[in-house]
């Protein structure tokens, strides 16, 4: 079984808004009996603090370190078998940066697949990787004028 079983439709950091559904529509195929998404969606609170809006900010390499993340994940996956002939499993992901307001979504997820199960595993494990290994980092503004760095990556 070689990669074909596996599409990457999208794997980028976004200055532009992203969406659940843009994501849905990228990864829809006639082959696809699932489709799992994740949007990850800028909170009012963090740590029992209110929160205005927040910041992503990106090293020079998350963009390289995005692609490969999903990469390796689709190599890991083809060499174990998880997705058949004719079958493709697609993957859409991206994460913003920049400013983002409440209810913004910040990282968005969608994996088609021919069953629930690939497409729930797959999904879960991006959505794990991007937001343990890319290097973003979130400036939190909260309501009372004080600001917050967090790691976000490694």
């Amino acid at each position: 079984m070689g990669t074909e079983a596996f599409e990457v439709v999208s794997a980028v950091l976004s200055a532009d808004p992203i969406s659940v559904d843009r994501a849905i529509a990228a990864v829809e195929s006639d082959t696809a009996g699932a489709v799992v998404s994740f949007s990850g969606v800028v909170r009012n609170h963090d740590g029992g603090k209110a929160v205005e809006r927040l910041s992503y900010s990106a090293h020079p390499t998350a963009h390289q370190v995005m692609a490969d993340v999903v990469a390796r994940l689709v190599a890991e996956q083809d060499a174990a078998g998880v997705a058949g002939p004719g079958q493709p499993v697609r993957i859409w992901a991206a994460h913003r940066i920049g400013m983002l307001e409440i209810g913004d979504p910040a990282l968005v997820c969608a994996v088609s697949a021919a069953h629930r199960g690939q497409a729930f595993a797959v999904c879960s494990e991006l959505v794990d990787r991007i937001k343990d290994q890319v290097p973003i980092w979130k400036e939190q503004f909260f309501s009372d004028g004080t600001v917050e760095w967090v790691g976000a990556g490694a």
